[in-house]
């Protein structure tokens, strides 16, 4: 599957492998674009759609090999061999799961909040439960949306940035297909160890990476990363202290 995406050259040509930003569950293109636009000087960089996402194809298929072979067959098309990717949340397990893929190709690892791990807290229900009502009501407002919203979701913060993927009556995310397949969202197949480096960053106010049985996860299949930790940051922490998160990936670029 060929993804939607955004591709933008530097000025001058690059000597490093071009950077690839994957979103998170419900996300679309641009909610990696401040990180992507931090490196579009010095490197070649692509923003995607993931499948279910944005402006990319559906599929009732949801997993992240399906995930990461997407992203593989949209390198091909742009004759990209070698890259470097940074992944949030459920970007971050796509990322992951390139470094078993796509090992030869993938120079760089940055996963932002997530650990690989097969979690077993639902923390979405009522968020499907605000996204069907939605749905179903098939109002063509974002007013009369956020109203209906409201009923499920308190946080103001949340509600917004699924309404970034709201348009002319209908999510850009494919809402049957990703309720559906939650459980394989949530899960994890270990895979071969990745001995390259790698970069893990957490909240710490995030709950993803912070079980001890999760530290290991990443410790086990990343045995080479560094985990560095914003501590006034929540899940969406490239959000909350994008400087920070900035400053840690280009840290990680510039190892030999």
């Amino acid at each position: 599957m060929i993804l939607n995406l955004e591709h933008r050259q530097p000025e001058q040509r690059s000597p490093y492998a071009p950077m690839l930003f994957i979103h998170g569950l419900f996300g679309s293109i641009g909610n990696l674009g401040i990180l992507a636009r931090a490196f579009e000087h010095s490197h070649e960089t692509i923003q995607v759609d993931v499948r279910n996402h944005g402006r990319s194809p559906r599929s009732a298929q949801v997993s992240y090999q399906d995930m990461a072979q997407d992203i593989v067959e949209t390198l091909d098309s742009l004759n990209i061999h070698e890259f470097s990717v940074v992944g949030h949340s459920m970007g971050g397990k796509i990322a992951m799961t390139l470094a078993d893929l796509a090992a030869d190709r993938l120079q760089k690892l940055v996963v932002l909040d997530m650990a690989p791990y097969a979690y077993q807290e639902n923390h979405h229900d009522t968020i499907f439960q605000a996204l069907f009502a939605v749905q179903h009501a098939q109002v063509a407002t974002r007013k009369e949306a956020t109203e209906i919203m409201q009923q499920y979701i308190k946080e103001n913060m949340v509600i917004q940035f699924l309404l970034k993927s709201w348009s002319q009556g209908q999510w850009l995310f494919n809402v049957d297909a990703l309720h559906a397949h939650y459980a394989d969202i949530l899960s994890w197949k270990n895979q071969s160890a990745w001995n390259k480096d790698a970069l893990f960053v957490r909240g710490g106010r995030s709950h993803y990476v912070t079980q001890d049985a999760q530290v290991a996860a990443v410790q086990q299949q990343f045995p080479q990363a560094q985990l560095e930790t914003i501590s006034s940051a929540g899940h969406w922490l490239h959000a909350e202290q994008p400087a920070q998160i900035i400053s840690f990936i280009q840290a990680y670029m510039d190892q030999a």
